[in-house]
């Protein structure tokens, strides 16, 4: 795991953690490969390490349910056994031209590792990764108050909000 990977702020309770993510399948549009290899991987890394923590609840491990629903992100947070603790609603709005440009980015680099030199798929993944890097940000900043998270856990859950946009 890169430094920029380790948790940020802390140190963090052992149980401020996710330790179960699902997307609500009625929320995920049907997706082409390289999508959901994405999705995959970030429920993989983020079940790995995450930092995860309500705001003003004592408790953890969380499990986590992703979902759409008029025009807002839920984070669906439950307890163990999944019963839910709290839902968190953020609007979508703040994120409508950061998820834009990251799909357009996102096209340009899937097309890119099939006929472009490696300095070209460098220059595009470069790009992409910064406009993760603010989507993740800005998930972070929208979050707090609500829900503590590290900035790996925010990057992860990024690409999840991506995956729930992306109807393919």
């Amino acid at each position: 795991m890169t430094e920029q990977e380790q948790p940020q702020e802390g140190p963090w309770p052992e149980a401020a953690r996710l330790i179960e993510v699902t997307l609500d399948e009625a929320s995920i549009g049907r997706n082409n490969a390289e999508v959901d290899h994405e999705r995959e991987v970030a429920i993989f890394d983020l079940l790995e390490r995450n930092a995860f923590a309500l705001e003003g609840h004592d408790g953890g491990p969380y499990t986590l349910r992703l979902s759409l629903a008029d025009n807002r992100l839920v984070f669906t947070v439950g307890d163990t056994e999944r019963a839910p603790i709290q839902h968190v609603m953020l609007s979508l709005s703040p994120f409508r031209r950061l998820v834009k440009d990251y799909f357009l980015i996102c096209e340009s680099y899937y097309q890119a590792i099939k006929t472009q030199p490696a300095s070209r798929i460098e220059a595009i993944d470069m790009g992409r990764r910064g406009l993760h890097d603010e989507g993740s940000q800005l998930l972070k900043e929208r979050l707090s108050g609500k829900i503590a998270v590290d900035i790996a856990t925010a990057r992860r859950l990024f690409t999840l909000l991506c995956a729930l946009h992306w109807k393919g």
